[in-house]
C-alpha cells in the first residue's frame, strides 16, 4: 500500500493547489484543482485533551470560543482567558486556558469527542449529556422577510473558500437590514457555526439579527443559535423534526429550504413580517 502523502500542514492556510486530470466532453485535459483542507484539530483545555474534530484550518480561535460556549464549557467569552494554537506533526493543538471552575465541571463530565466532519452528537457518554436543551430566549425580535432574501442573495458572494473549491459549508450572521456582519467557513456545518458563534462573541453587534446556515438544520445547529441568543436560524436545507420541536420550544423561528424568493417556516412564523400576499 502506498504511504500516505499528508503534506505540509501550514496554519491558516484552508486550500492547497492539486495536480489533476479533468475528462470533460471527451477531452482529456491536466490541470490544478483547489480543495479545501481539513485537519485533526484538539481542543485542549488546561491541558487536558477534551475533543479532536476534523476542521479546517483558519479562524481556530474563533472556533475554540464558539465551541466552549455551544458545548457549555464555559458560560460566556470571559472564562476563556487564552488560547494558543500550535501546530504539530499530525495536527493542530488549539490550548484553551479557562477559569478553573468550568475545568472542574469539564472534567467531570468525563466526555471525549472523536468528531469527523460534519459530526453532530459524537462522544457523549450519555443522553443527559448529548441532548442539552437551550433555555427560552430572552428577547424576542421581528425579521423582516425582506432581509432573508437580501441576506441569502448577498452571502454566497462572500463564501470564499466555497468559491474556490466548492467544498465548504458556510454559517453568515445577517443583519436585521439583510447585510452581512459576520461570516465564517469549514468542511463542517458545525464547526462554521462554533467559528461564527466564537466570532459573535467578541463583536459588539447585537442581537437583534439572525444566523443563515447553508446545511441542513438539525437538533444542535439550532441549540447552538438559540445558546448564543439568536432569534431566528435560517437553513438552506430541511430542518429535523427535532429540531422544529426545539425551536419551538425555546422561543426561535427557524426556516428551512430557504432561497431569495421562497423558503418554509417551521416554527414561530409570527416573529417573521410578510408584505407578501398570504394564501392558506
Amino acid at each position: 500500500m502506498a504511504e500516505l502523502n499528508t503534506r505540509k500542514l501550514v496554519l491558516d492556510v484552508p486550500v492547497s493547489a492539486f495536480n489533476v486530470t479533468q475528462y470533460k466532453e471527451g477531452v482529456l485535459e491536466n490541470k490544478q484543482d483547489c480543495l479545501a483542507e481539513e485537519t485533526p484539530v484538539a481542543l485542549v483545555y488546561n491541558g487536558v485533551s477534551h475533543a479532536v474534530m476534523l476542521a479546517t484550518p483558519q479562524d481556530l480561535e474563533d472556533f475554540a470560543l464558539g465551541f466552549s460556549l455551544s458545548e457549555g464549557i464555559v458560560q460566556n467569552q470571559h472564562e476563556l482567558y487564552d488560547v494558543e494554537v500550535s501546530l504539530q506533526e499530525n495536527g493542530i493543538e488549539v490550548r484553551c486556558e479557562i477559569a478553573s471552575e468550568r475545568f472542574q465541571q469539564l472534567k467531570a463530565r468525563r466526555r471525549t469527542l472523536a468528531g469527523k466532519t460534519g459530526c453532530g452528537l459524537c462522544g457523549a457518554e450519555n443522553l443527559a449529556q448529548a441532548m442539552r436543551y437551550p433555555q427560552v430566549l430572552s428577547a424576542q425580535y421581528l425579521f423582516s422577510a425582506k432581509s432573508i432574501a437580501l441576506g441569502l442573495q448577498a452571502m454566497s458572494a462572500q463564501q470564499v473558500l466555497q468559491q474556490k473549491t466548492g467544498a465548504t459549508h458556510a454559517s453568515a450572521y445577517v443583519m436585521a437590514d439583510g447585510t452581512i456582519g459576520l461570516i465564517r467557513e469549514d468542511v463542517g456545518r458545525h464547526n462554521a457555526l462554533d467559528k461564527l458563534v466564537g466570532a459573535l462573541a467578541k463583536t459588539a453587534l447585537d442581537k437583534s439579527g439572525f444566523i443563515i446556515t447553508t446545511s441542513r438544520a438539525s437538533f444542535e445547529m439550532v441549540q447552538k443559535a438559540a445558546t448564543a441568543g439568536i432569534g431566528m436560524l435560517v437553513a438552506v436545507s430541511a430542518p429535523t423534526g427535532l429540531a422544529v420541536r426545539v425551536a419551538d420550544a425555546c422561543g426561535l423561528s427557524l426556516v428551512g429550504f430557504a432561497r431569495e424568493n421562497r423558503y418554509v417556516v417551521y416554527s414561530h412564523p409570527e416573529q417573521i413580517q410578510h408584505d407578501l400576499i398570504k394564501n392558506d
